[in-house]
């Protein structure tokens, strides 16, 4: 067998995991992130001013935006006054939810800022002072070295009097760091609550003075029934009832419809065939010629402009073209094995018109009623009663729960059985159960292979000539696993999204928590537990036979972890370098959609594609709140081990880059378009409290690594503590961020939160702006006007969306 480098045979040697022991791949880690993210920001600098379309989308397309200052156009002139934004500002222009995302970026800055001090001021210099001593590690006795445990015992109690002197610092810190996460824990959510309270008590939207009435009986199964069982419980008058029925037949072909609509638009833009090659200069450069229409005066300007991206219509610049007419490939027959070719506009217009008669005749129609309905009443008091009240004495019937807004409602899966929700929801959790098994085999090979002690047993010469080349073995032993489990963590959130959106839930607020809670399981239990567990060795083969030899002893999985968390440290250091200076970065550049931009340019055809495409992007917090809590969390994890300065700053560093950038793209180029109710805070909170469980683990099992069995001992109580602090927050504070208080609500104009702000916006100058539809706050501007009702049901059946209507006509075919 070919002879490997001395560190691959050392249990504990510096190459064990990824090769991340040494300084050296940190450095070029930082180099290669710090170019990356420098290289976005000054291209986001320099384009943000040129691109207003894609980087300031919500400031410029979104009215509710305006209690936000214009940022100066200058190159760096618009950081400072995005610092100067206050809280009261970000509650105004993007709600609770921005307000409370952020909340727990500046409650981590505030954590790391007390642990990083008190890691610099007495952790590092104890850790100094107190060098490292010969680790003992009982994974490696196998059953063929029982004689040498004994041995392996004596050595590590002869050790003990060399730690003792150090090893209180370890239980000291436990509890003081628990005692300060539990603190910021307490009285961010206390502030929080407060804001929540006043500002949702001040605000009178429809959806905070309407319920969501599920386990409706067969014989209260009527909007009159419902109305009259409301007002005889005496909690306030009921404004209107939407009793919701089997709509699919109609929702099925309102889809069709839509299909048909735009097949027949894109059959009119090929017909039509004209084309003015201009682009506006505040957005890409590949962005939009206008979509096809003859040189004609358009009547309508505003849309018009809006579409095709400017106001210049020089003819000249106009070059016509004839088309024939595009043709329809028709199948029919068994099998639909024949096919005929048919004029597509006359085709597409006549199915477009029979589906208008089926809609029309089937909004006429009495589906079946099924057992739930939105159910508005006259105040926010009245809905509020209902909602904390118990409606009715038999289990699972007249249940009222708080509602989504009337748009963030998937009315698809209002009429699917509570038996059915129930059979996709678990179906969709065992899937999750094979994805975490599949996870894991998947992170076998990255944590095991990428690194050349493990490329040496089975591809000596490469690993070989990486090991002549300090810098390619750098990058395979530490860039490389960064960036897989990156772009890893980059993907899964997608497929988790559309796996909650198949679970039947009945609002997208609903489907984006359940979507948080997947992802963080993902990346807390695979990207950190089963990263722990398996960098226990020095290789695939090794750790997979090791593994089952540690399993026998209790003693020896807790110290393996142990030894395993100290090993992966540099790993986790050079993981969130990248993150904080690299991705960020690239993350406030929006790569994505720039990347995607031109692939939907290609297929855009139609006005109604090119106004999609100028749309504010969404910003999702499933895709990137866990990541942030789960980098939280390790933090915590290494804030007491040696070396936890490094992690402490790096972190410090990637949550004060996170809250900038996440605070422009909520404030100024991405849109939330759920109800803003904050909910999301108790979620954060819940896994920091899991977080503070495992650092409390990891403590315990860095004083029995070190034979301090007792101190150990002592940490028992913090976790009891800590479970018994999660248990009574839970209770305490949930229905405080679940439920508004009857004591908070008001009405609207006595209050001044979130409407003050926006009334000051529209002040410039010294002269006063009217302010669209009065002083509201961001949901009820959102939601104004708004009814909850099937939008297939109530949606005007539009005529096609083309520029040039008037050759249509002259076709005959209007």
């Amino acid at each position: 067998m070919k002879d490997v480098p001395r560190h691959c045979n050392s249990t504990l040697g510096d190459g064990d995991l990824f090769g991340t022991a040494h300084p050296r791949d940190t450095a070029i880690q930082i180099y290669i992130s710090v170019a990356l993210g420098l290289a976005a920001f000054l291209s986001f600098c320099l384009l943000r001013p040129r691109w207003k379309g894609l980087y300031a989308a919500r400031k410029k397309q979104i009215g509710r935006a305006t209690a936000l200052p214009e940022l100066p156009d200058s190159f760096f002139g618009w950081i400072l006054p995005l610092c100067r934004i206050t809280e009261e500002q970000v509650l105004a222009s993007a709600g609770l939810d921005a307000y409370v995302y952020l909340a727990f970026f500046k409650m981590a800055i505030k954590f790391l800022l007390v642990t990083l001090f008190l890691s610099l001021v007495v952790i590092k210099p104890v850790h100094d002072t107190y060098p490292k001593p010969p680790p003992i590690n009982n994974s490696t006795v196998n059953a063929e070295q029982t004689v040498m445990r004994s041995n392996l015992v004596k050595l590590s109690v002869a050790r003990t009097e060399y730690t003792t002197d150090y090893l209180w610092m370890y239980l000291v810190f436990a509890y003081l760091f628990t005692g300060l996460a539990m603190y910021l824990i307490i009285s961010e959510t206390r502030k929080i609550i407060e804001v929540r309270q006043q500002y949702l008590g001040s605000q009178t939207t429809i959806t905070d003075r309407t319920i969501r009435l599920s386990g409706i009986p067969p014989e209260f199964r009527s909007e009159e029934k419902i109305k009259e069982f409301i007002e005889e419980l005496g909690i306030g008058k009921v404004e209107s009832v939407t009793l919701c029925k089997n709509w699919k037949e109609l929702d099925n072909r309102i889809a069709q419809r839509s299909v048909v609509m735009r097949k027949l638009e894109e059959s009119w833009t090929v017909y039509l065939g004209q084309r003015r090659v201009e682009r506006s200069l505040e957005t890409l450069p590949v962005v939009q010629p206008p979509p096809p229409g003859p040189n004609i005066v358009i009547e309508n300007e505003s849309e018009s402009s809006h579409l095709l991206g400017g106001s210049d219509r020089d003819p000249d610049h106009i070059i016509p073209y004839s088309q024939p007419r595009p043709m329809a490939k028709v199948w029919y027959g068994r099998f639909k094995m024949r096919y005929q070719n048919i004029d597509a506009i006359n085709y597409y217009e006549e199915k477009l018109h029979r589906l208008d008669d089926q809609i029309r005749e089937l909004r006429n129609k009495d589906f079946e009623a099924v057992p739930l309905a939105f159910v508005t009443l006259d105040s926010v008091g009245s809905a509020q009663m209902a909602i904390q009240a118990v409606l009715d004495a038999s289990p699972l019937q007249l249940l009222a729960n708080s509602c989504p807004a009337p748009s963030d409602v998937v009315w698809s899966n209002t009429y699917i059985s509570r038996s059915k929700r129930m059979m996709r929801s678990w179906g969709i959790t065992g899937i999750i159960g094979v994805l975490t098994v599949f996870w894991t085999v998947l992170l076998v090979p990255i944590a095991g292979v990428l690194n050349t002690c493990s490329i040496h047993e089975v591809w000596p010469a490469f690993a070989d000539l990486l090991d002549s080349h300090e810098v390619l073995q750098s990058l395979v032993n530490t860039q490389l696993p960064t960036l897989a489990v990156s772009l890893l963590n980059v993907a899964v959130p997608y497929l988790y999204d559309w796996l909650s959106n198949l679970q039947g839930m009945i609002s997208q607020g609903d489907v984006e928590l359940s979507v948080i809670s997947k992802n963080f399981f993902f990346t807390f239990f695979n990207f950190f537990i089963v990263f722990t567990t398996l960098g226990t060795a020095s290789g695939l083969i090794d750790m997979l036979r090791k593994f089952g030899d540690q399993i026998s002893s209790a003693s020896s999985i807790a110290n393996a972890l142990a030894v395993s968390l100290q090993k992966l440290l540099w790993f986790y250091v050079n993981f969130i370098i990248l993150q904080a200076f690299g991705l960020f970065p690239l993350r406030l550049l929006e790569l994505g959609t720039l990347a995607l931009y031109p692939i939907n340019l290609i297929g855009a055809k139609t006005p109604r594609d090119y106004a999609e495409l100028v749309q504010p992007p969404i910003f999702s917090y499933g895709f990137f709140l866990p990541q942030t809590i789960l980098i939280f969390i390790i933090c915590m994890v290494y804030s007491v081990l040696r070396e936890s300065w490094r992690v402490l700053l790096i972190g410090l560093a990637y949550f004060m880059i996170g809250h900038f950038v996440h605070k422009y793209q909520l404030l100024y180029a991405m849109e939330h378009r759920q109800h803003s109710t904050g909910k999301g805070w108790m979620m954060m909170c819940d896994r920091v409290i899991v977080g503070l469980v495992l650092f409390q683990l990891t403590t315990a099992g860095q004083l029995a690594l070190q034979q301090a069995f007792r101190r150990a001992f002592v940490i028992a109580p913090l976790v009891l503590g800590t479970l018994w602090f999660g248990y009574v927050y839970s209770q305490t504070y949930r229905p405080l961020m679940k439920y508004i208080a009857l004591r908070s609500l008001r009405r609207a104009e006595h209050s001044d939160l979130g409407r003050a702000v926006q009334e000051e916006a529209f002040v410039s100058n010294g002269r006063h702006r009217h302010i669209p539809g009065g002083r509201q706050t961001l949901d009820e501007a959102r939601e104004s006007g708004l009814r909850f009702e099937n939008p297939s049901l109530i949606m005007p059946l539009d005529d096609v969306w083309i520029v040039d209507k008037r050759a249509r006509s002259e076709t005959g075919c209007a």
